[in-house]
């Protein structure tokens, strides 16, 4: 079999993208007594894409909608999964209402993006499908008082592969996803892209790079240091690839920017920070909140990352931030390159900043 070159491979979706086209087809229908087939759905960064529905019934009161998981090239234990949205109207007054169904987990543990005992349905698909339910109860002249019940039939199954049971989301998957994209997993394709990134900043005669670990971070990053759009180096999880080629091509300063949980693992020597790939060590991140006065024992025994940092607080950002920052210089060696390091938390606000100065909270 031939293997397409990595320019061809396809992108595809996240639960969370098909989670809202579900639940606006099904809304919809429920809304107008009419189905609406293929579905728009507008993602995060703005694109609107259409969704066929695998599936569609509804009954007094409610409706239910399936979409298909196409994850493109990606292998992701989703691909091909049945993402089902069941929208029934709720009480007056009482808003919007996320419930998990058959093969989506619950949160049982803390430190996770969403309160324990409610449906893996993290923020932004919330959102996403907040907004789109929102439009169609305004069009319609009614208040936004739904019931959505999402599920993924094998969803149980299938989160038996993924770290989920480890993060105390149990019962099933969870409904992921920032951008709505799925970008199609390729190591080797995405270094290369990291590579012409930084080939292109140095033929622009850029002093200043960074690189980020997800949409938000970069976006804070950007904003900061007012750096155009081919300054942005679409790092990822490959923060050693990023460093690797800098290293032997020097940018004089480069920004690495991301989540507490990713740069806990930059700081702790990972170079690759996929969740697949590589752990958080809470026996040393206790040992370094234990240097701030913490509770050695409590830290050792959180769930994540982030629920660390609630604990402890900006002093214990600004000591990662500070490790990962050595980290990354030692990569770097003797090349003229300065290096900081920004913390960012999932709603983009900046929690640490380490420089040549030394580490700050904001």
């Amino acid at each position: 079999m031939t293997r397409k070159p990595a320019g061809e491979l396809r992108t595809g979706f996240t639960t969370g993208a098909c989670a809202t086209a579900a639940a606006t087809a099904a809304a919809g229908a429920l809304v107008t007594g009419e189905w609406v087939d293929p579905v728009e759905v507008t993602l995060p960064r703005g694109q609107k894409v259409l969704f066929p529905l695998e599936e569609r019934v509804s009954g007094d009161g409610w409706a239910r909608a399936v979409v298909v998981k196409d994850a493109g090239d990606d292998p992701d234990v989703t691909h091909g999964a049945h993402v089902t949205a069941t929208v029934a109207r709720g009480a007056q007054g009482r808003g919007l209402r996320f419930f998990a169904g058959e093969g989506v987990g619950t949160v049982t543990r803390p430190g996770l993006p969403v309160p324990v005992g409610q449906p893996a349905i993290n923020p932004v698909p919330r959102e996403m499908i907040g907004r789109s339910l929102s439009e169609l109860a305004s069009a319609a002249g009614i208040s936004a008082d739904f019931d959505v019940t999402l599920s993924i039939p094998g969803g149980a199954a299938l989160a038996e592969r993924t770290w989920n049971p480890r993060l105390g989301i149990q019962g099933g998957l969870s409904i992921l996803g920032t951008t709505g994209i799925v970008r199609p997993f390729s190591c080797a394709a995405w270094i290369a892209s990291i590579h012409r990134g930084i080939d292109v900043a140095r033929a622009a005669g850029l002093t200043h790079v960074a690189g980020a670990t997800g949409a938000t971070s970069e976006k804070v990053a950007q904003a900061r240091f007012g750096l155009p759009d081919h300054a942005m180096l679409d790092m990822g999880d490959f923060a050693g690839g990023m460093l690797k080629y800098i290293a032997r091509h020097p940018v004089p300063r480069v920004t690495i920017a991301g989540g507490f949980g990713k740069l806990t693992k930059l700081a702790q020597g990972a170079m690759d920070l996929h969740s697949g790939r590589s752990q958080v060590d809470f026996e040393q991140l206790a040992d370094l909140a234990a240097t701030l006065g913490a509770d050695r024992g409590e830290i050792a025994t959180c769930n994540t990352a982030n629920q660390a940092l609630g604990i402890v607080g900006a002093p214990l950002a600004c000591a990662v931030a500070e490790a990962a920052r050595a980290r990354a210089q030692a990569v770097l060696s003797d090349a003229p390159v300065e290096v900081d390091v920004l913390i960012i938390d999932r709603v983009g606000n900046l929690v640490a900043l380490a420089d040549s100065t030394g580490a700050h909270a904001p």
